[in-house]
């Protein structure tokens, strides 16, 4: 049976530790790193082991009876969350690792969160309970109040035939037909074990151990137990369909990491993407580092192939779906600072290829100004690309201050019409612009009839509308959730090109914007805080000169917590200053919760300086074309001159 285990955690709880112990103890590496020794196995990258902390989600393999188990350590830093949310989409179990002497703690929540949003069964294990300081009650509590109420401490060994009478009475009383056979006393090991899998795996139960990775206490107990408590099944007879989750680079050959959700993959095996089709040359089963080179997998096992270099990061191959959105957006972008002597073109490449590995980065482009940009979750992410890319690449690359990730959206229905006639060329698109709910993004709507366009012609349209971010007029940042309908359009028998629609489409959204009331979009956050009673003043004074809302604070005898809505821009170096007056007591988290109004648009819209009439990539006025010559036609005068409406 193939099993894959991912291990998370806020940085700095034992969970790297955690999993060298368990890699230890089944005899898939000969000696136990540490992380201040700089040895751990799956932190094999010089950057892990110089910073201290986990950045790439690597993966070791280990065996337990006939079980196989793909083992996943995650980063527990928030700047390199995306990676984390990746790899959690191929697990089938998850263990979060919280200390004990810390709690819980921000990041800890986010993981929480991200595991119930991908229905993942989860267990907890309670490190460095031989701390000073250590709380093992105070931490269940916390567990028990802020995560499930279904969160259970194991203080005694599971075995095949026996379950400790605590647990026994526990499941009793969550099954009417197990409570009958507990009052009865016949109830059997087996029927618990059953129910307490099935619960598991429904996430109505969350198994909670306790012990010291460090000095290796319970984790030989946690190991014996792992195997009772989770079961997968996956069809290996279904025809093959995985997900790719990572992509790598070993020298210039590219690896893609897969889960195969179902059947079976060989060497040779072939791939279709689009018009091209390419062939899995090599398939490689990762121990860390090692790999060893297989001719074949099955469902459920995690494995790299070469051969592919069209498969991105989210992609179901053996499947036409399309891959299912992330929820961790980064909410700033920066631009490369680049004065070496390489071309600024083959600085873009190497950009490219790290945009493969890590696709949250969102390289662009601005080809009027030469200049690259990326997307990033925060400043520790800028550093660790600074050394990637002098290490890697041999470039030395600065970057400029991260600013924050703006949108666009409208408050007003409209029609865009757009028109492009130059000599010889020939296309018009009308499109209805609607405003959506916040996070809807780009929809689209085919309202037009075949007798006024093909349907090749409304396929174009559609796909120049999802080709690409379109810039808003406010700050040429991306717009966004707005429902387009296609209404008509028009081509010419002869003279219409595919571009022709490109151009056109763009037109018409540019003119639908121009007519439309517009909105600037910030990022927001969903905070979280806990801190002694104290501060409950200096807490709700802070959110409200940050421009945040909040819920009324839940007040106990020595502690508040309040929840609430704050822009990105103002909160984002808050726990900075929230550590501080609580001396470190106080706990902050901080969830992406989305776009919403600008808290000060104005101020943004001048600060940014963004010149709608001059935008090398757009324009909303139409041409058209009389005499034998292209003319162009303002925005404001463009309806008028349509042919549709005629």
């Amino acid at each position: 049976m193939h099993k894959t285990i991912g291990v998370l955690a806020h940085v700095d709880a034992g969970k790297t530790t955690f999993s060298e112990q368990l890699l230890f103890h089944t005899k898939s590496i000969q000696a136990r790193g540490r992380v201040d020794h700089q040895d751990t196995f799956l932190d094999n990258h010089e950057l892990e082991r110089q910073r201290g902390i986990t950045i790439f989600a690597e993966q070791g393999r280990m065996t337990i009876g006939n079980d196989t188990y793909t083992l996943i350590d995650t980063p527990g830093h928030v700047d390199f969350s995306p990676e984390m949310e990746r790899a959690i989409r191929v697990m089938d179990y998850a263990i979060i690792v919280i200390s004990a002497v810390e709690g819980l703690q921000g990041h800890t929540e986010t993981v929480w969160h991200l595991l119930r949003q991908y229905h993942i069964p989860t267990f907890f294990f309670i490190n460095k309970i031989d701390r000073e300081g250590a709380a093992v009650g105070n931490v269940m509590a916390q567990l028990q109040k802020d995560c499930s109420k279904d969160v259970l401490l194991v203080n005694e060994m599971f075995h095949s035939d026996y379950i400790p009478s605590n647990i026994m009475e526990w499941l009793a009383e969550r099954d009417d037909n197990l409570l009958d056979a507990f009052l009865n006393e016949t109830l059997d090991s087996g029927s618990c074990f059953a129910q307490l899998q099935a619960m598991i795996k429904q996430e109505k139960a969350f198994l909670c151990f306790t012990g010291s990775a460090l000095k290796d206490i319970g984790i030989k107990e946690f190991l014996a137990q792992l195997p009772l408590l989770t079961e997968t099944h996956f069809n290996a007879a279904a025809p093959f369909k995985g997900e790719v989750f990572k992509i790598r680079h070993d020298g210039h050959q590219r690896l893609t990491f897969i889960k195969a959700l179902q059947g079976t993959l060989h060497i040779r095996d072939e791939f279709s993407f689009g018009d091209v089709t390419e062939k899995v040359t090599e398939i490689r089963l990762y121990n860390g580092h090692r790999y060893e080179a297989v001719q074949e997998v099955t469902a459920g096992e995690i494995f790299a192939v070469k051969g592919l270099s069209l498969a991105n990061i989210g992609a179901i191959l053996g499947s036409s779906s399309n891959p299912q959105p992330y929820e961790l957006v980064p909410t700033l972008q920066a631009k490369v600072q680049y004065k070496g002597d390489q071309h600024i073109k083959e600085v873009l490449k190497i950009f490219r290829i790290l945009e493969a590995e890590e696709p949250s980065l969102r390289v662009i482009w601005h080809e009027k100004f030469q200049e690259i940009q990326v997307h990033i979750m925060g400043v520790i992410q800028l550093e660790v690309l600074i050394e990637v890319l002098n290490k890697r690449f041999s470039l030395a690359i600065s970057f400029g201050e991260p600013q924050i990730l703006y949108m666009e959206t409208i408050a007003s229905t409209v029609t865009g019409y757009g028109h492009f006639e130059p000599l010889k060329h020939y296309a018009e698109v009308h499109l209805l612009m609607e405003p959506s709910a916040r996070g809807t993004g780009i929809t689209f709507v085919n309202a037009c009839h075949t007798d006024d366009l093909s349907v090749g012609h409304q396929r174009l349209i559609e796909k120049h509308l999802f080709e690409r971010e379109h810039h808003g007029l406010l700050t040429g940042f991306p717009v966004t959730d707005i429902r387009f309908t296609l209404l008509t359009g028009r081509a010419h028998i002869k003279y219409t090109d595919g571009g022709d629609f490109r151009e056109a489409t763009f037109r018409a959204l540019r003119q639908g914007l121009e007519q439309a009331e517009n909105i600037l979009l910030e990022p927001y956050y969903r905070f979280k805080l806990k801190a002694s009673t104290d501060f409950i003043g200096r807490i709700m004074t802070d959110i409200q000169q940050a421009s945040g809302t909040f819920d009324p604070p839940i007040v106990s005898e020595e502690d508040v917590m309040i929840t609430g809505r704050a822009p990105v821009a103002t909160f984002m170096s808050y726990s900075t200053t929230f550590a501080a007056y609580t001396n470190g007591k106080g706990v902050l988290s901080l969830q992406f919760d989305g776009y919403d109004v600008c808290h000060n648009t104005e101020e943004i819209i001048t600060q940014i300086g963004y010149n709608k009439n001059a935008d090398p990539e757009y324009t909303s006025a139409s041409i058209f074309c009389a005499k034998g010559k292209g003319y162009s036609v303002p925005w404001y005068e463009a309806q008028a001159a349509m042919h549709c409406i005629k």
